[in-house]
């Protein structure tokens, strides 16, 4: 292995065989020599030095040993933004951009007379989801919440390497913001929970289910827990018009909808398919001015 196009082959060849994805080669080899990916398949004869040689192998193996590429390089991309990751958070997900994405567009016809918006996030782990909407809406005033200081110290660093004014705050989902609650009531409140059933753990891919916290992916029995606390806590918390943006698992659609629909009967309810045609978010809009 001398060339750069003779350790994409050996890793794309050992990866498959480990059953990992065959294109984090590619990453780690990007990442390794800082280079875009049009700079590296443009510079394929290209000749690395022995060190870059070692340290490319040892992190190809330790991927197919099952830790997340992101682990492995220390960050995600998410909304055309870096974000730091470790072991004490989930790995942003394609996904939750959409989830953003709808927050934005549904926020700006909803709260067009608004000067400040006041956002919260629940189990904020990166922080991805709070410091995108922070910078993406100057009129967005955001708290996030995490019950693990570990997280929350992550998103502190995003916060301040991406510039994001958030203010963050350790918890148990809504009690640190009920805390506060003289300070405004939630226009918008977004959360990505652990939504996966406890007995779906088990078939997880073992780069998920092995390295990520658990306590960002196992939600109850049925996976809805999360959702159960968070709809039954927040009424006393939201303003007459308010904005509510879940993430959910596949399936969950229709339960999580009719868990807003009952504690929240004149809003409006909405259940959206991710880019792969998966149910992925519910969306409720209270309008009661």
């Amino acid at each position: 292995m001398k060339f750069v196009y003779e350790a994409l082959n050996w890793a794309s060849s050992f990866l498959k065989e480990a059953g990992r994805d065959e294109n984090a080669g590619e990453l780690l080899l990007r990442h390794h020599l800082n280079m875009e990916r049009a700079t590296l398949l443009s510079n394929l004869r290209l000749v690395l030095s022995e060190e870059q040689k070692e340290i490319f192998i040892h992190d190809v193996k330790k991927h197919g040993e099952g830790i997340p590429v992101q682990y492995l390089i220390g960050y995600e991309e998410f909304y055309g933004r870096r974000f730091k990751v470790n072991k004490e958070v989930l790995i942003p997900r394609p996904e939750t951009e959409e989830l953003v994405e709808g927050i934005l567009t549904r926020a700006t016809k909803m709260f067009a007379d608004q000067k400040e918006i006041n956002v919260v996030d629940i189990g904020t782990g990166s922080g991805a989801i709070a410091i995108t909407l922070a910078l993406e809406k100057s009129e967005f005033k955001v708290s996030a919440v995490d019950i693990a200081e570990e997280s929350l110290q992550i998103a502190k660093v995003n916060a301040v390497a991406l510039q994001a004014n958030v203010e963050f705050l350790h918890g148990d989902l809504l009690e640190p913001i009920a805390n506060k609650a003289e300070e405004g009531k939630i226009d918008i409140l977004v959360s990505n929970p652990p939504y996966i059933p406890d007995w779906e753990i088990e078939t997880l891919s073992p780069v998920v289910k092995d390295y990520e916290p658990m306590r960002a992916l196992a939600g109850g029995k049925d996976g809805l827990d999360f959702y159960r606390r968070l709809i039954s806590d927040m009424k006393e918390l939201l303003n007459t018009r308010a904005l509510i943006a879940f993430e959910i698992g596949a399936g969950q659609g229709e339960d999580v909808q009719n868990l807003l629909k009952q504690a929240l009967p004149h809003a409006n309810v909405e259940v959206v398919y991710d880019i792969n045609g998966k149910d992925r978010m519910v969306f409720g809009e209270l309008k009661q001015d």
